[in-house]
């Protein structure tokens, strides 16, 4: 599905979702995703169910100071999930609010968030 932001100069913002990837400022990603105001990077979750923490550490720590967030939005696939309190409270301790939701209504949330220069990033779980 198509996706019309509004783009700040700079931003990575999602254009598109389905047939298992994305295509985020003009590149196609297959597979989930991570995206960052700044920058991409792939992410090995397939499903909700198999998230963990070690998911989570290019967000939690990220290599560059630059990328620290303080809203990760979860596209969770096709439904929104309920984060577990272990994994959400280990966010909150760093600092990070997390906002799950379906994965399309993250993709568009990410876009209006991105463009209004906050620190959000979005996992984003592909789906067909």
């Amino acid at each position: 599905m198509g996706l019309t932001p509004t783009i700040s100069v700079g931003r990575q913002h999602v254009e598109a979702y389905g047939d298992g990837g994305f295509r985020v400022s003009g590149k196609r990603w297959q597979g989930s995703v991570l995206v960052f105001r700044e920058q991409n990077i792939a992410w090995p979750v397939k499903t909700f169910a198999e998230i963990e923490i070690v998911h989570l550490m290019p967000v939690i720590e990220p290599a560059d100071p630059g990328l620290k967030i303080e809203i990760l939005l979860l596209g969770c696939g096709r439904q929104m999930a309920l984060v577990g309190p272990d994994l959400r409270a280990h966010l909150r301790n760093s600092g990070i609010s997390i906002e799950p939701m379906d994965t399309g209504d993250a993709c568009r949330t990410y876009n209006v968030l991105a463009n209004e220069n906050r620190k959000v990033a979005v996992a984003l779980i592909a789906i067909q």
